[in-house]
């Protein structure tokens, strides 16, 4: 069955979001509360500002005192209906529960302080465990394949609309939220947000992709027959190879594969340096393998 022939191209695309749909719904909802938790206990005590329509709900909220729950949903609402107008139908389904729940979420723990004495008032430490405990919870929001709307629809109007990268338009975003909180709340608190914003952004990174046990190389070589050995015979590693033509010279030559532990990247690096020091190679970390072994 050819599931990508343009007659079900929709049933395969519903196929994979109908895929575990539970235990990602579930991952889902435990995201967000991870979410409003890092954002109510770290987050709103000391004015951080770590982009997205909850970093601009903590500005309103200093302007107009209006909650920060009311202010994150009516701007996500106010998002929803421009995405459905300017995205689609599509596009807006799939930020729709994200876009509620977790306005929702935070509103249930606005008062978790007074049940859970936490001491927030090292604003450095708020900045680094807050991120990584948000930077958690937005990972297991973006790992089950969900959105918690926001800047999201934003960026992706700017994508779409301006002709540029998504992470462009991330920077645009969330870059002017980040810019206002120097503004109302100076300089130093705007260093705190921008520390938290790169921990969230990592830590939500290392959730959805996990940590990297594994490496990849890709070796080019003149001596492709005993690099190939020592990595089979002397490592014990599969390994593939690619037929490959350079974009300057235009000559065609063999690319070698391997994935192989991290505790074993010293050796083959090594290797191949004593075998052909004029080897050229890539190495990158290797998330998930599956599937057969290389020959």
């Amino acid at each position: 069955m050819n599931l990508f022939s343009k007659t079900k191209d929709i049933r395969f695309m519903e196929y994979i979001n109908r895929k575990s749909i539970v235990k990602r719904t579930t991952e889902f909802i435990i995201g967000c509360f991870i979410i409003s938790l890092a954002y109510n206990i770290f987050v709103v005590p000391n004015n951080l500002v770590p982009g997205n329509v909850g970093g601009l709900a903590i500005i309103i909220n200093r302007l107009f005192g209006f909650s920060n729950s009311m202010i994150i949903f009516i701007l996500n609402i106010f998002l929803l209906i421009t995405s459905y107008i300017l995205l689609g139908k599509e596009k807006t389904r799939a930020t729709i529960l994200g876009s509620l729940l977790l306005p929702t979420f935070i509103s249930l723990t606005e008062n978790i302080n007074i049940w859970l004495q936490i001491d927030t008032s090292q604003v450095l430490l708020s900045a680094i465990f807050g991120g990584i405990i948000y930077g958690f919870g937005a990972g297991m929001v973006f790992r089950a394949g969900f959105t918690t709307g926001g800047t999201d629809i934003i960026n992706q109007i700017i994508c779409k609309y301006g002709k540029t990268s998504m992470g462009k338009s991330m920077l645009m975003s969330d870059g002017l939220i980040v810019l206002a909180s120097g503004i109302i709340f100076g300089i130093n608190n705007m260093m705190y947000s921008i520390l938290m914003l790169y921990i969230i952004s990592l830590i939500s990174d290392r959730v959805v992709l996990g940590v990297s046990d594994n490496k990849m190389f890709m070796i080019v070589t003149n001596k492709e027959d005993e690099i190939r050995d020592f990595i089979i015979k002397k490592l014990g590693y599969g390994i593939t190879v690619f037929s490959g033509k350079g974009g300057y010279k235009k000559n065609y030559e063999n690319v070698l594969m391997t994935v192989l532990p991290t505790k074993d990247y010293y050796q083959l690096k090594e290797g191949i340096k004593a075998i052909d020091e004029e080897a050229f190679y890539i190495i990158t970390d290797s998330y998930e393998v599956f599937g057969g072994s290389s020959q």
